[in-house]
């Protein structure tokens, strides 16, 4: 395997920014591919994925360029990236599925669960099934050295709605931070903290896409499952892009050795800015559980609770971590929480 070669010193903000730019505009409103970057380009199905569940409830489309995942009563449907990872910037354009479709689940995200059975790590983005007259909600997780036990998740509303076009979600993962990305916009920083330790995912992961049944928890804790009259659910995928360092189980030396150490050093810093403030503005409006102000799991706190993008006035959340809706004058009832969860 051969490691891509390294990009020019931009800021955090500016190399995010062209990346994302590039992905937005006519590639986010048609799917298409955008052009080349510094080397890193949207990878064709072929070039990069491989089907890993669901038979013919995966379709290529577009010369492979996109992929359509199904869900129906027989099965659902997955792919995930030929090549394992250690750090790098992940992106996916995804249009998901329209009218009713409470219960299903369709994840993007990183993982290492095949090989780490007991001690994975994870990155997510999860997007938890509608039903009508709610918005979708989105969901990222960190998980660390098998530290499901211990969640870092979030939930937020979509300031639009997904089903109507595709839009850009993107994981940047270094070895100091990781940030998640909706279109251009930052929404979640977490800053690796020294009482993490292994909690904070360092081990090399690969790139996954699935659509499957969560009827158990994902709609509204469970209270509404996927009615198979709706069926099939279709999730698109579009302008796949990995600008990653890509490792070879087979080679002795360790992972962060046999990594270009340049490659990601233009995105090492942390956003600031424009973007940061725009991050700051996201998480005000749109979080609708934050693991940090769930006082019922963590009675004190996770020390990275206070650093980065994580930081959130605490009156926005009830003690099990919800978002609490506070009425303005005119009647009704003051501190009514969310139900999402």
């Amino acid at each position: 395997m051969t490691s891509p070669p390294p990009l020019p010193a931009l800021s955090l903000a500016a190399a995010v920014a062209l990346l994302l730019a590039l992905l937005r505009g006519p590639a986010a409103a048609s799917a298409r591919p955008p052009p080349p970057l510094h080397g890193a380009r949207p990878l064709a199905f072929d070039e990069g994925y491989t089907q890993i569940f669901g038979s013919a409830n995966l379709a290529l489309l577009r010369d492979g360029r996109r992929v359509r995942l199904t869900l129906d009563e027989s099965t659902g449907a997955g792919f995930a990236s030929q090549d394992l990872f250690l750090h790098g910037f992940f992106s996916a354009a995804i249009k998901l599925p329209a009218d009713y479709a409470a219960g299903v689940v369709v994840a993007f995200y990183l993982s290492n669960g095949d090989v780490y059975e007991k001690t994975h790590d994870e990155l997510d983005f999860e997007f938890l099934g509608n039903v009508r007259g709610r918005e979708w909600r989105v969901q990222t997780n960190v998980y660390g050295n098998g530290s499901t036990h211990a969640g870092r998740e979030e939930r937020y509303d979509l300031p639009f709605d997904p089903t109507d076009d595709f839009h850009h979600y993107s994981i940047l993962w270094t070895s100091q931070r990781i940030i998640f990305y909706v279109d251009e916009t930052p929404i979640r920083e977490v800053v690796r903290a020294p009482s993490m330790g292994a909690a904070f995912p360092s081990k090399p992961m690969s790139l996954y896409a699935t659509i499957w049944d969560g009827s158990a928890w994902a709609t509204l804790g469970g209270r509404y499952r996927v009615n198979y009259k709706y069926a099939p659910f279709a999730a698109d995928f579009a302008d796949l892009l990995i600008r990653a360092c890509a490792v070879d189980p087979a080679d002795p030396r360790p992972a962060s050795a046999a990594c270009n150490a340049g490659l990601l050093d233009p995105l090492a810093a942390p956003p600031a800015g424009e973007q940061r403030a725009a991050m700051a503005a996201f998480r005000r409006a749109h979080t609708s559980y934050s693991y940090c102000h769930d006082r019922r799991r963590y009675p004190v706190a996770l020390a990275e609770c206070g650093a980065g993008g994580q930081r959130l006035p605490a009156r926005m959340f009830g003690p099990d971590g919800m978002r609490q809706h506070r009425r303005h004058r005119g009647g009704g009832r003051r501190g009514g929480q969310d139900d999402v969860m």
